[in-house]
């Protein structure tokens, strides 16, 4: 999912693959459905264990973007079907690591919060590769 705050900036998180920790990357944050969840309610629930951060499930937009994808992580092949939703948060909102489980606790380095041009720019590993050109869509339409 995308939170973003009043500067169009999006939350990412900084974290590494405990088979390969000398490589971190930024990631956006999100995780997998529970049964009987719609995405909207797995996405709220995964920003408030992810980063502390409550809203309502209405207040999710998309999603602006899917992508099923393979990667691995700590040995394991992992396919994922991604369903990118977008959620306007407060920027003031204090970023929160305690409701996560203990492996993202184990594997997660830092938070911070990104323009589309520090994407850009950027000469860090951010998953995904398009993740500037999709938070400038995502405002764009907002803006309408």
């Amino acid at each position: 999912m995308l939170p973003i705050n009043e500067e169009n900036r999006v939350l990412l998180l900084n974290g590494f693959d405990p088979a390969v920790p000398d490589r971190p990357f930024w990631f956006t944050i999100g995780g997998g459905l529970e049964d009987g969840e719609t995405l909207q309610e797995a996405a709220a629930r995964e920003l408030y264990e992810e980063v502390g951060i409550r809203v309502g499930v209405d207040a999710f937009t998309g999603p602006h973007a899917s992508r099923l994808t393979s990667f691995n992580w700590a040995e394991y092949d992992i396919t994922q079907d991604e369903s990118y939703f977008a959620v306007r948060v407060d920027g003031a909102d204090a970023v929160s690591f305690d409701h996560m489980e203990q492996v993202e606790k184990d594997t997660t380095l830092a938070h911070r919060w990104w323009s589309a041009d520090e994407l850009d720019a950027t000469s860090e590993t951010v998953h995904p590769e398009n993740l500037a050109d999709l938070l400038r869509k995502v405002v764009g339409a907002q803006r309408r």
